[in-house]
Order: C-alpha cells, then structure tokens, then sequence
C-alpha cells in the first residue's frame, strides 16, 4: 500500500513538473497582449483611443462609422503589451517584435544593461 502510494506522488510531482515546463515553454510563443489603436487620437494624458478589433485591418486602416465627419478614416493600428484604462491603452508598442522581446516567464528578454 505504501508503495503505491509513492508511486502516485512520484506521478503527479512528474505530471505537474511537466505542466510547469509547458507553460514556460508556450508563454515565448504565444501573441503578446494586443489593442486595436486610433493612431491619431493619442491623448498625453490617457494614451491611444482603443477602437474596435476589426479595425485593425492588413492595410492599417478603415472608414469610420458615419456621423461625425462622414467618409474620414482611422488610422488604426495592433498596439502590444499596453497598459489598458477607460477605454485607453499607453505606454506600449506599436512594433510586435519589441512586444515579443520585452519576454515573459520562460523568456529571454531584453533587460536594462545597467551602467
């Protein structure tokens, strides 16, 4: 009895390590966090204006719903790894390399040298 015991500890301390090590593997593959931007409505205090996703097209932009303005366009574009507030999103990238450089748990990311 003893024995098998052991033996279903020694399995799940395996199956969790296992669990563990595929989390840090995939947390380097995976799209960092991402917001459809306006380009052109950055404000100093809250950032970008956050629009919806299917504006962020291949060609970066796509017509603005009528009302206010008419046929304008939105420069809309993927923003990564942005702190995100009311509506907001600032302080993040607009180059998904750098978002995916910055890394995470399990990555090798590009720290600061010191100096």
């Amino acid at each position: 009895m003893a024995e098998s015991r052991r033996r279903l500890r020694s399995s799940t301390v395996v199956l969790g390590g296992m669990g563990v090590l595929a989390a840090a593997l995939t947390s380097c593959g995976s799209d960092p966090d991402r917001r459809c931007v306006d380009r052109d409505s950055y404000d100093h205090l809250n950032g970008y204006k956050i629009v919806a996703d299917r504006s962020c097209t291949s060609s970066g932009t796509t017509p603005r719903s009528p009302g206010k303005g008419g046929g304008t366009r939105t420069d809309a574009d993927w923003y990564y790894d942005a702190d995100v507030s009311n509506g907001y999103a600032d302080d993040g990238t607009f180059s998904r390399s750098e978002a995916v450089d910055r890394g995470g748990f399990g990555c090798s990311g590009s720290g600061s040298g010191g100096g």
